[in-house]
């Protein structure tokens, strides 16, 4: 996935989740932060972040928010990039037959239904993935939620039922920075996610880790796991 006219500024304040006062060459200007979740831990004052102009030149907020810098590594906080890295990442796999993002299932929207046809006997599995972006890391290891998240939960509880109802149901961790391996549930957030992560893990619901290569405008699956 690539940004166009990445710019570089520094990181003031935050008045709210959706906005951001940033200072580019001297200058300080209001930003939109393409995450609503609280990132109190890397948009931090003085920190360097990376903003993608707005295609719309009409647009109140010029700039769109997408990376910061954070104890030598660039993440990236886009909460929209890992559906786009993951769909990306799905298509180069040359291996499923069908790939449908946002698939109704139940009372909740899937972020991805696949199928893939065995040739030797014609049966088609089918895959039900729901993908979480990772943005929160200490001592080397990947947390998530880094805030409450009812629809995180509701969502594994979805994957645990589509799992009794024959699909193959995957919870997607896609990391959004480098140099780390694996994710696990924030218990101390959000303690009824990691109750629900666990019961699906224990139910057969896969858990897969995904490692992406990360620029100032770009972001991509280098690994899996």
């Amino acid at each position: 996935m690539k940004y166009h006219n990445i710019t570089e500024a520094n990181f003031i304040s935050r008045p709210n989740r959706f906005i951001a006062i940033v200072d580019i060459a001297g200058k300080e200007l209001t930003v939109h932060v393409k995450n609503t979740g609280r990132c109190k831990e890397l948009l931090l004052p003085g920190s360097r972040v990376y903003l993608e102009k707005a295609s719309n030149p009409e647009r109140k907020t010029p700039y769109d928010l997408v990376a910061v810098e954070h104890e030598g590594r660039i993440i990236n906080i886009d909460s929209q990039a890992p559906n786009a890295v993951v769909k990306e990442w799905l298509q180069g796999q040359q291996v499923y037959s069908k790939i449908q993002p946002e698939y109704k299932y139940g009372n909740s929207r899937i972020d991805f239904y696949m199928e893939k046809t065995q040739l030797y006997n014609t049966s088609t599995t089918r895959y039900l993935m729901e993908v979480k972006g990772c943005t929160l890391f200490r001592d080397g290891i990947g947390y998530f939620p880094d805030a409450p998240t009812e629809r995180g939960t509701k969502h594994l509880r979805e994957l645990i039922k589509s799992g009794r109802e024959g699909y193959k149901p995957i919870i997607t961790f896609v990391i959004q920075g480098e140099g780390i391996d694996e994710v696990r549930p924030n218990a101390e957030t959000d303690p009824e996610f990691a109750k629900a992560f666990f019961e699906a893990k224990q139910s057969g619901v896969e858990v897969m880790f995904l490692r992406c290569k990360v620029k100032p405008d770009e972001i991509y699956i280098d690994s899996c796991d």
